[in-house]
């Protein structure tokens, strides 16, 4: 029987901060991994990190400009914490390796990024989130720990009460494991792949969540999905919020500069649910370009800047648009990139499971409320994956031994079996597709009720298609027919909390847009969503949102 203190899985940033955090308290501590750590989400994060280190900014300006970016849903306590850990995070992580961009006067270069008072965001030219990844593996290489890799997550093993470890899908054997453990630690980052267009990575499927989910975790807050304004228009690569940071700007079919419309003070560096939607209606009104999409403009800051700054949005736009940003315009439309929800958590990552713990994407603490600030994501992995490793160390410290057998992983085996024997049935590719079509076209950017329920309507559907869904592929060694049908099991799961949570929120806060309820109604929706699992659905319950100093006010940029 596999046994350790802490079991994190994930290995991003947030799960290899957690599991450095537990080890340094002392904590036998693994890691379960669907792929190598280097090949983690958190490397495709391109723009930098959020701190306030500029002698002209301020923690409280990083504060209010988060509380306010997150439409006043964030909780305040936990933005203060965030805020002013910001620095010595970033600090830290420079100590750890990570080579950051630098100043003419050595400092730590910053850019201005959307929603923020002041240039703060730190970063390594257009490659921040490997350069963390990479710094943060090599300072995790010199502790003691075990790494299960390409190892899926199936299920989290709930008994006395509390979290005991899980069960872990095995690819080179095919076998179905459990893991003892006296705290785990979710960090499988986001389930963006729930959509077609998204600028997540196909691993990005939910799997942390979903089985928290299912375990009797709450989900906080699920139907805040962020877009990202800028997205290739083909591919849905990412185009950081750099290039409007660097000073890129956004033109429409008619040669305007449209977002003085939406937001005439800050125009490009508007949040990011507010430059979404202006793109999107720029295109629906008629003034984008055939094809539908906006043009990103950087020709004007000069090779030098952009091809220094900017690499790697060079390279993606030159070898996947056939576009040389240098001199040609980047066609964009906005795309899925982010969750503000996930496993509801406190500040230490602890969830209303005792011994299940959280952080990352998969987290909701909730600092980001109903929309993220670009450069405070890399942060929050960093932030508070230290601290929920901190905190499944010091539980494991004084829980009792877990009580897993070796049958939980033979029920886990034969639960799933059935989708192998089944003889005839749909294949889970199919069920993906179908489920991605949905949300793009109907749990977009902007919603109204009539969509919300007749996408729930057809969720549903696809949820009966799934229950006789068929693995063809009957392999044991790297069998990944059955991988992609867990991960579609755990995508309509979620995407469900999403639609369910959307059509009872009748407001428009952040980034969900009812256009049958436009305004903000503080009065009736200040509040959390806590969707708690029912085999027929959702049931929705609500929490309040904490406050300190700041008093909701209109949201202008």
């Amino acid at each position: 029987m596999r046994r350790h203190d802490v079991v994190v899985v994930g290995a991003g940033l947030a799960g290899q901060r957690a599991a450095l955090a537990a080890v340094g308290a002392g904590a036998d501590v693994a890691i379960v991994s669907k792929l190598h750590p280097l090949r983690s989400h958190s490397g495709a994060a391109q723009g930098g990190i959020n701190a306030a280190v500029g002698a002209e900014d301020s923690v409280d300006t990083h504060i209010y400009d988060t509380v306010k970016g997150s439409d006043y849903l964030g909780d305040q306590d936990a933005i203060e914490f965030f805020c002013r850990e910001a620095g010595p995070t970033v600090v830290e992580m420079e100590h750890f390796g990570t080579i950051f961009s630098r100043g003419d006067d050595g400092s730590l270069a910053r850019r201005p990024f959307g929603g923020a008072g002041f240039p703060r965001t730190i970063y390594a030219a257009d490659r921040t989130g490997l350069a963390l990844l990479q710094a943060l593996y090599e300072r995790l290489g010199t502790e003691p720990f075990t790494l299960y890799e390409e190892w899926d997550l199936t299920s989290l093993i709930v008994r006395d009460e509390r979290c005991q470890g899980i069960v872990g899908f095995d690819r080179r054997t095919g076998s179905f494991e459990p893991i003892a453990a006296k705290a785990v630690v979710i960090a499988t980052g986001p389930a963006g792949r729930i959509y077609g267009r998204t600028t997540n990575a196909h691993t990005c499927t939910g799997d942390g969540i979903a089985a928290a989910y299912r375990a009797g975790a709450f989900l906080k807050d699920m139907e805040f999905v962020q877009f990202h304004p800028t997205a290739l228009l083909e591919s849905a690569i990412l185009i950081t919020e750099g290039a409007r940071g660097e000073g890129g700007i956004l033109k429409n079919g008619k040669g305007e500069r449209f977002m003085s419309r939406y937001a005439p003070h800050v125009l490009e560096l508007a949040s990011r649910d507010v430059v979404s939607r202006a793109i999107w209606t720029e295109v629906k009104e008629g003034r984008g370009f055939p094809g539908d999409f906006v043009h990103l403009e950087l020709m004007h800051l000069g090779r030098e800047r952009i091809e220094s700054r900017l690499e790697e949005i060079c390279d993606f736009s030159r070898k996947f648009a056939g576009i040389d940003p240098v001199v040609e315009p980047i066609p964009v439309m906005p795309a899925q990139h982010y969750m503000m929800g996930g496993v509801g958590t406190n500040i230490q990552g602890a969830t209303n499971i005792p011994g299940l713990f959280a952080a990352g994407e998969a987290a909701c603490v909730s600092i980001h409320g109903a929309n993220r600030l670009g450069g405070n994501s890399l942060l929050e992995t960093l932030v508070f994956g230290k601290q929920a490793g901190i905190a499944a160390a010091a539980y494991a410290r004084t829980a009792a031994d877990p009580s897993i057998v070796v049958a939980d992983g033979k029920a886990e085996a034969a639960r799933i079996e059935t989708m192998v024997r089944r003889p005839d049935g749909e294949d889970p590719a199919t069920i993906r597709v179908d489920l991605q079509r949905l949300m793009d076209a109907q749990v977009g950017i902007y919603r109204d009720f009539a969509t919300l329920a007749d996408a729930l309507a057809k969720l549903k559907a696809l949820k009966a298609r799934y229950a006789k869904v068929r693995v063809r592929d009957g392999s044991k060694a790297f069998n990944l027919n059955l991988v992609e049908a867990l991960e579609a099991g755990n995508m309509l799961d979620l995407a469900e909390t999403i639609i369910v949570g959307a059509i009872a929120r009748t407001e428009s806060r952040g980034a969900h847009a009812r256009t049958d309820h436009p305004k903000r109604d503080d009065a009736g929706w200040m509040r959390h969503t806590l969707a708690a699992y029912a085999r027929d659905g959702p049931k929705l319950s609500y929490a309040p949102v904490a406050y300190t100093r700041w008093e909701p006010k209109e949201r202008v940029y």
